[in-house]
C-alpha cells in the first residue's frame, strides 16, 4: 500500500469523492479535472429511510447522483421494477433520479404506500439508495364515548385519561379549559409521557368541568378534541353536613376527615419494571406518585451515578432524562416517592439496544492499473449487525465474477487490478432494529501528469515565515514531484526544505534571498509536466512603539502610541479595539495616523486597548490598559452601634474606590447643640477599616460623616450619621494658656482660652479665675465670671509676681483642680539711665561702646535690653555739615558692651544708652563725644583726558567724593601700550592736593596710554581709578606705516618669518628646560610688584570689622618700580618666574581703536613697572614680541 495522502482543496463545484479515501491515488477536486476523468456514481441525496407525507401534498422522493459519464435513474417498489412511464401520476425530474408523485392532482397517497429504492448506473458502476418507506400521515378523530363525571373526595388522588387516537406520527398531548387556556400543573397536578393528567390528591379547587384533552398532528397541521371531563371534589366539612342531614345523630360520624397519606405510585405500577431504549436516543424514565401531602420524587441509579451533563429532571422530578444514551447507561434506575408519613419506590430495569452504527465506513477507491487495494465496512450494534457485499446493486454472491477481488467477511481484497474492475460496491450491516447502506466505488484510471497549480503563480510571505509553494498534481499511476529553483537551477534537497505528499513545497523559514522563481517536475510512465511559481519575501510589519499602560484621572486626556514599520510595498491597515471590540462610536475618540487619543476620558472608557496591524500577509498587534481613577466615592450606610456615656462605634461601607485604593477615612463630627453646621476633624483610620470606636464627650449632640481619601484626593462626605445626645457631666478639663500680663502698672490682666462648647460637658459654663501675690504669705483672692476669656485684678502694685489659676465649672460641678502659673502685674517705664559709658574707637570705621547695668529694681519691668543711639556730628574736614541722622543698635538682654560698625573716618559722633523693658525705654545716659581717625581716601570723582596732540595730553580730575581726612597728595601713574598690548615703563607722578588739572608733555606720537590715578592722605593712598588715550599720528610716519605693512602682508615675508619664530621657539624651549631644572625664582616678590592697591588687608577684632592696616602696608608699589631710573636691570631681578607672564595682559581693541582689556585676569589691577623685555627671557614672552 503506498502513503495516505492529504487532499488540498480549491475551487470544485462537484464532490468525486467521499472526504477520506484508502488508496493509492488522491484526485484533487480540481473542476476542470473532474470534468475530463472518468467516474463512478455516487449518491448525493435521497429521503429519509423512514418518510411520512402529507397526504394533501404531492409526495417527492428524492434521489441525486453524480458521475462521468452522467448516471442514469432507475426505481423498484417493494423489491420490484417500478415502471415510471406506465403511471400517469409520476415523473422524473431532468438529469435527477428525484420521483414526484402527483396527488393533488387526483392521486392518492395510500396507493403510493410501500418500499422503494433508486439505481443510480453508468458505464464504470451502479450505486443504489437506502430502502425508502413512504406512509401517509395519519389524525384519526377520537371515538364517540360517554364520560362519567368524577366524584371525588378530598384529598384522595385521580387520573384523568386521555387515550388519543393512534395516528402517524403519534400526536403531542397537551390539556386546557374551554378558554383555550393551559391548564396549571404543578407537583401536585402533572401530565404524564402518556398523556393522561394525574392529581397526587385533589383539592376543593380541582372541580371543574372542562378539563379537554387535546391532540396535535404536526404533519397535517390538525388538533383533535376530547370531550370535555368533569370534577367534582367534595370536602369533608360539606360531606357532613349532606349526611346530618338525612342520618341520625349517631351515623353522622360515618364520614371521615381529611387524612394524610403516605405516597403509592400510581405509574408505573408494581415493584419493577423493565425498559427498552437504543443507542443516541434519549431515555425517558417517569414515576408519579399520589399521597398527602404531595410526595417528593427522587431519582437513583443502583451501583452507580447518573451521568454527568446528561442527565435532566422535567415534570417536576417526576420525569428522568437522559439523552444520547449508550451501552454504558443500562442498569437499574429507581425512583422513591417520599412524604413525611413514609415512602415508596420502583426499579426500571434498563437496556440499551443498538441499531447498526459505524466503525469504519468502505471509502471510495482510486487506483492505478496494476495496484492493490482494499475495502472495508465494519460495524457494531446489540445484537451484532451481519454484514453482506454487493457489487453494482446486486448481491456479491451472483455478481459477475472479477479475479481481482476476493471478498474476506468485512473486507474485500483488490490485486493487480485493470480498468474493467472499477465498479461500486454496497456494504450493508444490519439487525434487528436496523441497517446501514454504504456505496464506496472502485475506479481504475490511467492518466499522464498534469499540474493543477496555476502558471507563474507568485506567493508573498514575511520573512522568517513559512513558504508554502502549490504544486497541485494528478496522475496514474501517481507522478514523482522534483523542485527546482531558478531556471538553471540543481533540484532541490537538504534539511532547509520539506516535500510534502501533495506536492507542495515548503520553506520552514524564508528568507530574503530565498525570492526568486521556482520550478516543479512531475513525470510517471505515461510523461511528464513541470510549472513555474515566484516567491516575494516581504520585510515583517513591527509595531516599534507599542501603546503603554497608562493611568488618567477622570475627565483628563489620554493618547496611546502605535509607531509601526512594513514592508514598502505592502500597505499596512490600522485598527484599534477596546476589549477586543470596536471602538465606541464617540466623538470623544480621535484615531490619529500613529496613536488614538481619547479626549474627556470617563469611567466607561476603562479597559484594555488594541492596536491592529493588518498586512495582506501578516498582522500584529499590541495592547495596553488604560485605568481611569478619580477620587473615590462617598461611604454610605453609617451606623452607629455600641452606645455608651464617653463612647461609640460607627461603621460604614466603602463606595467605589474608582481604580485607586482608598487610602485612609477622615471621620468627621458635628455637634449640633453648641456648632450646628459646622463639622469637626474627630479621627481617621487605614482604609482597610470600616468601623472605628470614637471618644465622645458628654453633653454633644453628635452627628459623624466618612470621608474617603486616595492617591485623587478625596471624596465627598457619606450623609450624616443618626445624631446620638450624651449625657452632661462636670468638665474635664480647665481652659489652656492662662496668662496674667499687666496692662498698666496698676493692673494685673489673666487671659486663657476659653472651652469650646463640647469641651463644657453640660450647661452653665463658668470659670473660677484665683489669684495671689508670689512670696507673701496672702490667701488666694477668687472670682467666678461667665463663659469669657479675660479677667483684670486692678490696684495692683507695679512689677510683682502673681500665682495664677483659672478652674472651669458647670452646673454639675468644677473641672479638676488647675495647675498654677505665674504672671506679672503691669510695667513702668525704668526709672535710672545707664552711667559710665565708655567709647573705644578701634578704627576709622569702627567703635566699641561700654556701659554699666542699671539696678533691676529700677527697670519696673521685664529687662529687654538696651538702646546705643549714635550720630554723626560733623566732618573734620573741611567740608560743609550734613543733616544729621540718628542710629540704633539694640543689644538683647542684660549685654553692657557693643560694637558700632560702619562709621565714617575723620568724623565726629555723639552717643547715648537707654535701658529698655516691656513698657519701652527708659531716660537716656548723657550724651558722649568721640571722634574716628583719618582713613584712606575713595577713588577720584572723575578723571578726564583732552586735547590730545602729537606728544601731550591734557588731564582733569574732582577730588575724593569722600576724602575721609586730609589730602595730602595725587598719584598719578602711566604707561603707554604697544600693538602687542604690552605694557611699558610706568612712570610715576606726585601731583599736590590742591591741584585739578595737569598737561602732560614729551609722549610719544600716535601711542596709546593707560593712567592710574588715585589721592592720598596720611594714613595711605585711596582707590584709584584709570583712563586710557592716544596721542595723535604723524602723516609723515602713517605713509611709511602704510609702506611697511604693504611688505608685511607678501607671502615670502610671512614664511619668513614663521620660519623664524619656530627656530627660535625651539632655542628657547631648550633654554626654558634647562633654566627650569636648577634654578630658584623670587616668585613672592615678582607677585607682590603685581599688586592690586585696591586690595587693603581687613582684620578682625572682637567679631568686627577691621580698620586699615598702617601706611607701610598700603603704598601703591611695595619695592617702587621695577625698572630703576637708570633703566638698569638688577641683578636679583634678573631671575624670573613665569607668574609674571602668566597674568600678562589680556586685551584686544574695538573698531573705534579704543583699547579695552584686563590685566593679569582683574579689571583694575596695579600695573607692571617698566617693560618686561628686558627682563631674562621666557618662552611667552619671546613669542609675545613676535605677533
Amino acid at each position: 500500500m503506498m502513503k495516505k495522502k492529504s487532499i488540498s482543496a480549491s475551487k470544485a463545484s462537484l464532490v468525486l469523492f467521499l472526504c477520506q479515501m484508502i488508496s493509492a491515488l488522491d484526485v484533487p477536486l480540481d473542476s476542470k479535472l473532474l470534468e475530463e476523468l472518468l467516474q463512478p456514481p455516487t449518491i448525493t441525496q435521497q429521503s429519509p429511510k423512514d418518510y411520512i407525507v402529507d397526504p394533501r401534498e404531492n409526495i417527492v422522493i428524492q434521489c441525486e447522483a453524480k458521475g462521468k459519464p452522467p448516471p442514469s435513474f432507475s426505481w423498484t417498489r417493494n423489491g420490484t421494477h417500478f415502471d415510471i412511464d406506465k403511471d400517469a401520476q409520476v415523473t422524473m425530474k431532468p438529469n435527477s433520479g428525484t420521483l414526484v408523485i402527483n396527488i393533488m392532482n387526483g392521486g392518492k397517497a395510500e396507493a403510493y404506500e410501500g418500499v422503494y429504492q433508486c439505481t443510480a448506473r453508468n458505464e464504470r458502476g451502479a450505486a443504489i439508495s437506502n430502502n425508502i418507506v413512504i406512509r401517509p400521515s395519519r389524525s384519526p378523530l377520537w371515538t364517540k364515548e360517554k364520560l362519567e363525571p368524577n366524584h371525588v373526595r378530598e384529598g384522595d388522588s385521580l387520573v384523568l385519561h386521555c387515550r388519543p387516537p393512534v395516528g402517524l406520527p403519534p400526536p403531542i398531548i397537551f390539556w386546557m379549559d374551554n378558554a383555550f387556556q393551559r391548564l396549571p400543573q404543578s407537583e401536585r397536578v402533572s401530565q404524564g409521557l402518556n398523556g393522561d393528567l394525574y392529581f397526587s390528591n385533589v383539592q376543593p379547587e380541582d372541580t371543574r368541568e372542562d378539563y379537554i384533552c387535546y391532540a396535535r398532528f404536526n404533519h397535517t397541521q390538525t388538533i383533535q378534541q376530547k370531550q370535555p371531563i368533569s370534577v367534582k371534589v367534595f370536602s369533608m366539612d360539606s360531606l357532613n353536613d349532606t349526611i346530618a342531614a338525612n342520618l341520625s345523630d349517631t351515623d353522622i360520624y360515618g364520614a371521615k376527615p381529611v387524612t394524610e397519606r403516605q405516597p403509592i405510585l400510581l405509574t408505573p405500577t408494581g415493584s419493577t419494571s423493565t425498559k427498552v431504549e437504543l443507542r443516541g436516543n434519549v431515555l425517558l424514565l417517569e414515576c408519579i406518585a399520589a399521597g398527602l401531602p404531595t410526595p417528593v420524587i427522587r431519582w437513583i441509579k443502583e451501583g452507580g451515578e447518573l451521568p454527568v451533563n446528561r442527565t435532566f429532571f422535567e415534570n417536576f422530578k417526576k420525569t428522568l432524562k437522559i439523552i444520547d444514551v449508550s451501552e454504558a447507561d443500562s442498569g437499574n434506575y429507581k425512583c422513591i416517592a417520599r412524604n413525611m408519613l413514609g415512602s415508596v419506590h420502583h426499579v426500571i430495569s434498563v437496556t440499551v439496544k443498538a441499531a447498526p452504527y459505524w466503525i469504519t465506513a468502505p471509502r471510495n477507491l482510486v487506483l492505478s492499473p496494476g495496484e492493490d487495494g482494499t475495502l472495508i465496512c465494519r460495524a457494531n450494534g446489540n445484537p451484532k449487525p451481519n454484514i453482506s457485499w454487493f457489487a453494482n446493486g446486486v448481491p456479491i454472491a451472483i455478481a459477475p465474477e472479477d479475479p481481482s477481488r476476493k471478498v474476506d467477511g468485512d473486507t474485500i481484497i483488490f490485486s493487480h487490478v485493470q480498468e474493467r474492475s472499477s465498479a461500486v460496491y454496497q456494504c450493508n450491516a444490519s439487525n434487528e432494529y436496523g441497517y446501514l447502506l454504504a456505496n464506496a466505488f472502485v475506479n481504475v484510471l490511467a492518466e499522464p501528469p498534469r499540474v493543477l497549480t496555476p502558471a507563474n503563480k507568485l506567493y508573498q510571505v514575511i520573512a522568517d515565515s513559512p513558504a508554502l509553494l502549490d504544486c497541485a498534481y494528478f496522475g496514474s499511476p501517481k507522478p514523482e514531484i522534483e523542485w527546482f529553483k531558478g531556471v538553471k537551477g540543481s533540484i532541490l534537497r537538504g534539511n532547509e526544505y520539506v516535500f510534502h505528499d501533495n506536492g507542495t513545497l515548503e520553506i520552514p523559514v524564508a528568507q530574503k534571498d530565498s525570492t526568486g522563481t521556482y520550478t516543479c517536475v512531475a513525470r510517471n510512465e505515461l510523461g511528464k509536466v513541470q510549472n513555474e511559481v515566484r516567491l516575494e519575501v516581504k520585510d515583517p510589519t513591527m509595531i516599534i512603539k507599542q501603546p503603554e499602560y497608562k493611568v488618567i484621572q477622570r475627565y483628563g486626556q489620554v493618547s496611546f502610541e502605535c509607531i509601526i514599520r512594513h514592508d514598502s510595498t505592502l500597505l499596512p491597515t490600522v485598527i484599534w479595539l477596546k476589549d477586543n471590540d470596536e471602538l465606541p462610536d464617540d466623538e470623544r475618540f480621535l484615531v490619529g495616523k500613529d496613536n488614538l487619543t481619547i479626549m474627556n476620558v470617563t469611567d466607561k472608557d476603562d479597559g484594555t486597548y488594541t492596536c491592529i496591524v493588518n498586512t495582506t500577509l501578516d498582522s500584529v498587534s499590541a495592547s495596553a490598559v488604560l485605568t481611569v481613577v478619580a477620587r473615590p466615592n462617598p461611604p454610605f450606610d453609617l451606623e452607629l452601634t455600641g452606645q455608651l456615656e464617653r463612647s461609640v462605634e460607627l461603621s460604614w461601607i466603602p463606595g467605589d474606590e474608582n481604580n485607586s485604593p482608598i487610602r485612609n477615612f477622615v471621620i468627621e463630627y458635628e455637634d449640633g447643640l453648641h456648632e450646628p453646621g459646622v463639622w469637626h476633624y474627630q479621627t481617621e483610620v487605614p482604609g482597610t477599616q470600616t468601623t472605628v470606636q470614637l471618644k465622645l464627650s458628654p453633653y454633644v449632640n453628635y452627628s459623624f460623616r466618612v470621608i474617603a481619601v486616595n492617591e485623587i484626593g478625596r471624596s465627598q462626605p457619606s450623609e450624616p450619621s443618626e445624631q446620638y445626645l450624651t449625657k452632661s457631666a462636670n468638665p474635664d478639663e480647665n481652659p489652656s494658656n492662662v496668662q496674667g500680663i499687666g496692662s498698666e502698672p496698676d493692673n494685673l490682666v489673666i487671659t486663657w482660652e476659653s472651652l469650646k462648647g463640647f469641651q463644657s460637658n453640660g450647661p452653665g459654663l463658668q470659670y473660677k479665675v484665683s489669684w495671689r501675690q508670689k512670696d507673701v504669705d496672702d490667701e488666694w483672692t477668687s472670682v467666678i465670671v461667665a463663659n469669657v476669656s479675660k479677667y483684670i485684678v486692678s490696684g495692683t502694685p507695679t512689677f510683682v509676681p502673681y500665682e495664677i489659676k483659672v478652674q472651669a465649672l458647670n452646673d454639675l460641678g468644677y473641672a479638676p483642680e488647675p495647675s498654677e502659673v505665674i504672671g506679672h502685674s503691669g510695667e513702668d517705664l525704668p526709672m535710672v539711665a545707664p552711667g559710665n559709658v565708655q567709647v573705644h574707637v578701634i578704627n576709622s570705621t569702627l567703635a566699641k561702646v561700654h556701659w554699666d547695668p542699671v539696678p533691676l529694681k529700677t527697670v519696673r519691668g521685664h529687662l529687654q535690653g538696651y538702646k546705643v543711639y549714635y550720630w554723626k556730628v560733623q566732618s573734620l574736614s573741611r567740608r560743609s555739615r550734613r543733616h544729621v541722622e540718628k542710629k540704633i543698635l539694640t543689644f538683647r538682654g542684660n549685654k553692657t558692651f557693643g560694637m558700632l560698625p560702619g562709621l565714617e573716618p575723620y568724623s565726629s559722633y555723639k552717643l547715648n544708652v537707654r535701658v529698655v523693658n516691656g513698657k519701652g525705654e527708659g531716660p537716656a545716659s548723657p550724651d558722649k563725644v568721640f571722634k574716628t581717625p583719618e582713613g584712606v581716601p575713595s577713588s577720584p570723582s572723575f578723571l578726564k583726558i583732552t586735547n590730545p596732540t602729537l606728544d601731550s595730553l591734557t588731564l582733569e580730575w574732582g577730588s575724593p567724593t569722600h576724602p575721609n581726612g586730609v589730602l595730602t597728595s595725587y598719584i598719578l601713574k602711566f604707561q603707554p601700550i604697544n600693538n602687542t598690548h604690552e605694557l611699558g615703563p610706568l612712570v610715576e607722578i606726585r601731583i599736590p592736593a590742591n591741584e585739578s588739572s595737569l598737561i602732560l608733555k614729551n609722549l610719544n606720537y600716535s601711542t596709546r596710554y593707560k593712567f592710574y590715578f588715585n589721592a592720598q592722605t596720611s594714613v595711605g593712598s585711596g582707590s584709584q581709578i584709570t583712563e586710557e588715550a592716544v596721542t595723535i599720528m604723524d602723516e609723515g610716519k602713517m605713509a611709511m606705516a602704510s609702506r611697511q605693512i604693504d611688505i608685511a602682508t607678501q607671502g615670502w615675508f610671512i614664511g619668513l618669518m614663521c620660519a623664524v619664530a619656530l627656530l627660535i621657539l625651539i632655542l628657547l624651549i631648550v633654554c626654558f628646560i634647562r633654566r627650569n631644572k636648577g634654578g630658584k625664582y623670587p616668585v613672592k616678590e615678582k607677585e607682590d610688584a603685581h599688586a592690586d592697591p585696591e586690595i587693603q588687608p581687613m582684620k578682625e577684632d572682637d567679631g568686627t570689622f577691621g580698620e586699615y592696616s598702617d601706611a607701610e602696608d598700603h603704598k601703591p608699589l611695595k619695592k617702587g618700580s621695577r625698572t630703576p631710573s637708570d633703566r638698569t636691570v638688577k641683578k636679583e631681578d634678573s631671575d624670573d618666574s613665569l607668574v609674571d607672564y602668566g597674568e600678562g595682559v589680556n586685551g584686544q581693541f574695538n573698531e573705534d581703536g579704543s583699547f579695552i582689556g584686563q590685566y593679569s585676569g582683574k579689571k583694575e589691577k596695579e600695573p607692571a613697572e617698566g617693560n618686561e623685555s628686558s627682563e631674562a627671557p621666557s618662552p611667552v614672552n619671546a613669542m609675545n614680541s613676535f605677533v
